[in-house]
């Protein structure tokens, strides 16, 4: 009598289903965050204070009862992770302003520069291959994140005065740039054998710290932040809105930019982030559901482009991979 074994399944495409769910998981953030401001006027920034540092005090009960180990980090490294969490910090920062000076559809066009951001530098910084396959997929889901985004209305560009409006896509266009950062640390923070749960603790722990700084300096000039110290005990005594927070960062979070960390030991930088670029299709779907908000025909082609992109670049590596098998096997022989 045989006994079946399951195929294991290759890492290129364990990768593609973690980071699936990463974006899919990642999307719900936003249904929580759009409560938490409406219904409590939560600062933006202090917002994503609380957010990593409740990240931080779910990862480590969690992470000293289950793996203690996890909680070491080597002497080496801190340096590296200290910069990591700077990147982590710049990009919520930089996101948080691009919303506010550009409006949320172009805000998400802008940061999801990062696809093409984190191509290009793979390729310079991490050697990752970058062929005309990865560069169409790349541009099909840009053209799908413009799409669902609603981006095509005139009326999400009009701001008040061609300075404002060169500020706004400058720094919609450097969030997209630190996101692509994010992910090309990631990726090297994989190859230097980090774990990623270890990356992630110790991540958001040094971005709290620099959020946290952030708040506190003097810059009146920069929307979202705690006006005064006491803006930190927001939501005041409000057990259901720390309660919401807390759901946020132990939940979605946690979750989310975890298995994108898991994701980055297995895929290229740049796979990993395009796939991220589902995030606003995930989004979409879950507002419709849960929010009633209703997909338009533009939304769907949009979702169905990104879409598109991802399972082309599968396909297309999937045949590269092919090519290169068959021709080591005419070496061979």
């Amino acid at each position: 009598m045989t006994t079946a074994t399951a195929t294991p399944i290759p890492a290129a495409s364990r990768g593609y289903l973690i980071a699936v769910l990463s974006a899919a998981i990642l999307s719900t953030t936003a249904i929580f965050i759009r409560y938490l401001t409406g219904a409590y006027q939560i600062p933006a920034l202090v917002l994503a204070f609380w957010r990593d540092v409740f990240v931080v005090l779910t990862l480590i009960p969690i992470l000293g009862l289950l793996h203690p180990a996890l909680l070491r980090l080597p002497p080496r490294q801190w340096l590296y992770l200290l910069a990591f969490g700077l990147v982590l910090a710049i990009f919520n920062s930089l996101w948080t302003l691009s919303v506010a000076l550009n409006g949320a559809a172009i805000a998400t066009v802008l940061v999801y520069s990062s696809a093409g951001f984190t191509a290009l530098l793979g390729r310079w910084l991490l050697r990752e291959r970058l062929g005309w396959g990865k560069l169409l997929a790349v541009t099909l889901s840009l053209a799908g994140c413009v799409l669902v985004s609603g981006a095509l209305d005139p009326r999400v560009w009009q701001n008040s005065g061609e300075t404002f409006a060169l500020a706004g896509i400058l720094t919609g266009l450097f969030s997209g740039l630190s996101y692509a950062a994010y992910s090309l640390m990631g990726r090297s923070a994989a190859q230097r054998g980090l774990n990623p749960w270890t990356t992630l603790l110790y991540t958001f722990g040094f971005a709290a710290i620099f959020l946290g700084l952030v708040n506190l300096a003097p810059l009146s000039w920069l929307p979202g932040k705690a006006a005064q110290p006491v803006d930190f005990l927001w939501p005041g005594g409000s057990l259901a809105g720390w309660g919401i927070l807390f759901l946020l960062a132990a939940g979605p979070t946690v979750a989310g930019f975890g298995l994108y960390n898991v994701s980055l030991s297995h895929l290229p930088s740049s796979v990993a982030n395009l796939i991220l670029t589902l995030e606003p299709v995930f989004t979409a779907a879950s507002a419709y559901v849960l929010l009633g908000e209703r997909l338009g025909v533009v939304e769907i082609a949009g979702s169905l482009l990104i879409l598109g992109g991802v399972v082309f670049l599968r396909l297309y590596e999937l045949y590269q991979n092919g090519l290169v098998k068959r021709s080591r096997v005419g070496v061979m022989r």
